[in-house]
């Protein structure tokens, strides 16, 4: 009772009505609630905190920043249900057109600042895509290769700028979008929320400590991102532990090469990984090689390799 009365005494309030509604339409920092709000950060803070004390709305941090979400609990669901019944009857006030209204200059300032980075990093990136075949022929690749397969429940490991998710999204049943950095995080949310694409989550942390549980994933990508790792078999072991029993893991990443100043200039601990040592990780981590593709086309040379998840009997007998 004492918990029904406190979610009830939360959304006593129109501020903290609008808050939800808010949060349901897509998930936003504290800075930007009180900029589609017209209020300060502070008075939107303690609404916050009524609304998460309520299990009404959940806090993610992100670096320096704090990002909301509406909760997903069924006690969550059915006020938020309620809610909705109440609209439809009263119809939407003008406080839900106008924050719509300011909710759509907070998608359009994200999408500014994104261009703003790639316009000052675009010279660097164009510098080291001149080295290998053309980007679209990578993911034509990538979707040839698991296109035959149920992408289901996706984990998209060192996201960047959330490219996998969206070449992949379509054909997924939910998607965890993870990365160190807040900044790829940023640019990854103001690509993807532009996008229809299923169950969202975008986390920060690290790839060698992945924070899911085991068996959460069907498929687990992992894009150009080990070159930059010094224990590339720790992101390995961490993808094949939350990839469920005939999960599929695919890397994508460069052979050997000897491009020695991208070690200097552009902070790539590894140049590039041959096939029997990729073999070799994934066989440590109980992952079958099922695929291993070639992309020639420059100075780099862009390899696939796709794996499947056995449990260690198969592998023993697949070794034996």
């Amino acid at each position: 009772m004492s918990s029904a009365l406190d979610m009830f005494r939360a959304l006593a309030d129109p501020s903290r009505l609008r808050i939800i509604a808010l949060l349901r339409h897509m998930e936003l920092s504290v800075g930007e609630l009180a900029q589609v709000l017209g209020q300060s950060q502070p008075r939107v803070s303690r609404h916050i905190k009524i609304l998460c004390d309520a299990h009404l709305a959940a806090r993610r941090k992100e670096g320096s920043w704090v990002f909301l979400t509406p909760c997903r609990t069924a006690s969550a669901d059915s006020a938020f249900a309620l809610i909705d019944v109440a609209t439809d009857i009263d119809g939407e006030d003008h406080w839900a057109k106008a924050d719509a209204a300011r909710l759509a200059a907070v998608r359009e300032d994200r999408m500014r600042a994104a261009e703003r980075y790639f316009a000052e990093k675009a010279d660097h990136w164009d510098a080291i895509r001149s080295l290998h075949v053309a980007e679209s022929e990578v993911e034509t690749a990538i979707l040839q290769l698991l296109g035959n397969h149920n992408v289901g429940r996706l984990v998209d490991l060192g996201t960047g700028t959330g490219r996998m998710p969206a070449l992949l999204g379509s054909a997924a049943a939910s998607i965890v979008a993870l990365d160190r950095s807040p900044e790829m995080l940023r640019l990854a949310r103001a690509r993807l929320e532009q996008t229809n694409l299923p169950e969202l989550k975008l986390l920060q942390a690290d790839v060698s400590a992945v924070p899911l549980p085991d068996r959460c994933a069907d498929t687990v990508v992992i894009h150009q991102l080990l070159h930059y790792l010094p224990a590339p078999e720790g992101a390995i072991a961490e993808a094949a532990r939350i990839l469920d029993e005939d999960g599929r893991l695919l890397v994508a990443d460069f052979a050997p090469h000897d491009r020695e100043e991208l070690r200097a200039q552009d902070a790539h601990a590894r140049l590039g990984f041959a096939d029997a040592q990729m073999n070799a990780w994934f066989g440590a981590a109980d992952m079958m090689m099922e695929h291993m593709e070639t992309l020639q086309g420059g100075a780099l040379t862009v390899k696939l390799w796709l794996g499947r998840k056995t449990c260690p009997a198969q592998n023993e007998a697949l070794n034996g």
